[in-house]
């Protein structure tokens, strides 16, 4: 699932190639990826003739200003947003296709069908929508000092990884840049929040900034399903980066003993055993 960096360089691409454009058309093949409406004429309707003005993130959404709405994209598992021109082969599992007024098109390709498109008004954007109005801080947009980092952590009292994940406590971080912040701190995932000491605090606070902004200078994680790429349809490059994440018994690139994979709530945790405490 793409995460907090992945979706940001999305973001940063689609504000130098999108922003500023108006829409002509909208196809929409079904209605999974437009789910919250309540059909295709609703959506379209919405769209059509409309500027993108502006593009912002929230965790792991998309937030498009078109005047008094935003358009949200939220990728999902498998989502992508591709720059295209009308000539461009048509991928499969392309669900919405916007044309500007300009030329080129966006489209919005999911084989999972996880993701969705949805048009909110903006200034009742956080009561029609809560999931983001529950959103915890953004690593990459906010700013917070370690030690209230640290009055957060003790108040919780939850297994790390599990509040890493959490998006009402830190949104955008998922199950693999949760097992990566977590090496460069030095600490377990399953370690509880309140146990930490104050060394370790500003570890882990330290880890969670400077592996998103590493993760988006590289631009992001693809794995071998090769499910996320960029606007361009580029893969990321954080992959050759990843220190445990899908290394399981490979040399930790700390203390060169063996990485070790768990489960951890249906999912797979990597981490090293040895340096890890």
């Amino acid at each position: 699932m793409p995460e907090l960096p992945e979706v940001e360089t999305l973001r940063r691409d689609l504000e130098k190639e999108v922003v500023g454009r108006r829409i002509k058309a909208v196809e929409v093949t079904g209605m999974r990826a437009i789910r919250r409406h309540p059909n295709k004429k609703h959506f379209i309707g919405k769209l059509e003739g409309r500027k993108l003005e502006r593009v912002t993130r929230k965790g792991k959404y998309l937030l498009f200003s078109i005047g008094e709405d935003v358009l949200i994209v939220h990728l999902g598992m498998s989502g992508q947003l591709r720059k295209a021109t009308a000539k461009d082969e048509v991928l499969p599992h392309t669900h919405v296709t916007f044309t500007f007024t300009q030329g080129g098109e966006l489209r919005f390709v999911d084989p999972r069908t996880f993701g969705e498109l949805f048009v909110a008004a903006a200034d009742t954007l956080e009561t029609d929508v809560p999931e983001i109005a529950e959103l915890g801080f953004d690593p990459v947009e906010d700013v917070l000092s370690w030690n209230v980092f640290g009055a957060l952590l003790r108040a919780r009292k939850v297994k790390l990884k599990t509040l890493l994940m959490d998006q009402r406590f830190i949104a955008g971080i998922g199950n693999i840049y949760s097992d990566e912040i977590l090496w460069a701190a030095g600490v377990r995932h399953d370690r509880v929040s309140d146990s930490l000491s104050t060394q370790e605090v500003r570890r882990l606070y330290r880890a969670v900034l400077e592996t998103m902004h590493d993760a988006i200078k590289h631009r992001g994680s693809t794995l071998s399903d090769q499910q996320y790429r960029d606007l361009y349809g580029v893969v990321g490059n954080y992959q050759a980066e990843h220190k445990v994440y899908a290394r399981e018994g490979q040399a930790c690139r700390r203390c060169r003993q063996p990485v070790v994979r768990q489960k951890w709530s249906q999912r797979s945790t990597f981490f090293c055993p040895a340096c890890q405490v």
